[in-house]
């Protein structure tokens, strides 16, 4: 069995839990040897997290394929853990550019990654059913030839289609196409979590460290979910302790920020060029 399909098994046998198990998502080598030292079973990336660390937002304009793969690629050579991927809108209207990406995705290394069903284009954000479907449909037939766990996310929460009904319709359709894991970001609160996951027959990942309703691990397991990512979150709460340092140093010329920072010798032990890191 390849390394890349030994992480590919591993990943799948963590969805099978009775629990739900927590990716966390980084944005980049570092934070991904950093994650992995602290026990984690998985990562996956973040497209918001990488544009970040470019100086960009977080949108089909401007990120591209190539880049994503780059950056994913780092991450799985960081790190000995399963990475799956954020790959967007599978960078593609047509359904032949979602199974190639999920090709490409297999040879960077990935052992999952993630395709939406939204479109980038305001005046109508989410793809119809029937295409929606073609895409996962193609993208989880390129996902079983490469041993690629394929997540569909359902967008309508975050482009201002607050449909429950029409939400899990999509999520059923995807899971029918051959999705192995369904993904609807944004649900507003524990019982559509709930009612998400007992409409569906399989594994759900839902977000945490956005704005509004938080969960715990325990909640969520409870509800029926089965993965939890953060998304951004992680990556916004290191810019946000990068602000606090410098404004401190800024506003006031002092340095006390150095009191909560990681210490040298933990972050050289951490970006040593074993993957096998000694973990925390």
């Amino acid at each position: 069995m390849s390394e890349r399909d030994a992480k590919f098994e591993r990943f799948k046998a963590l969805h099978g839990s009775d629990r739900a198990f927590v990716i966390p998502n980084p944005w980049d080598a570092g934070s991904a040897r950093l994650l992995a030292s602290l026990g984690f079973e998985a990562l996956a990336t973040t497209s918001a997290g990488y544009a970040f660390s470019k100086g960009k937002r977080d949108s089909f304009a401007g990120l591209g394929r190539d880049e994503i793969l780059a950056n994913a690629a780092e991450i799985v050579a960081a790190t000995e853990l399963p990475v799956s991927a954020d790959l967007e809108d599978g960078f593609g209207a047509a359904p032949e550019a979602c199974a190639q990406t999920v090709r490409l995705a297999c040879g960077v290394g990935l052992a999952g990654g993630s395709i939406e069903d939204a479109t980038g284009d305001e005046a109508a954000p989410i793809y119809e059913l029937s295409q929606a479907v073609e895409r996962i449909k193609a993208a989880a037939e390129a996902a079983r030839e490469g041993r690629f766990l394929l997540t569909a996310r359902a967008e309508n929460y975050l482009w201002g289609r607050p449909d429950l009904d029409d939400t899990i319709t999509r999520l059923q359709a995807f899971a029918e196409a051959g999705a192995d894991v369904l993904y609807a970001p944004g649900l507003p609160d524990i019982e559509a979590i709930r009612t998400v996951c007992r409409a569906v027959n399989k594994p759900v990942n839902v977000v945490m460290g956005l704005r509004g309703k938080s969960y715990s691990v325990a909640e969520l397991s409870e509800a029926g979910v089965r993965r939890i990512s953060v998304g951004g979150s992680f990556a916004r709460a290191a810019l946000g302790a990068l602000m606090r340092a410098a404004q401190e140093v800024k506003a006031f010329g002092t340095f006390s920020y150095a009191e909560d920072a990681i210490p040298a010798t933990v972050v050289s032990r951490l970006m040593s060029q074993d993957k096998c890191a000694e973990r925390l």
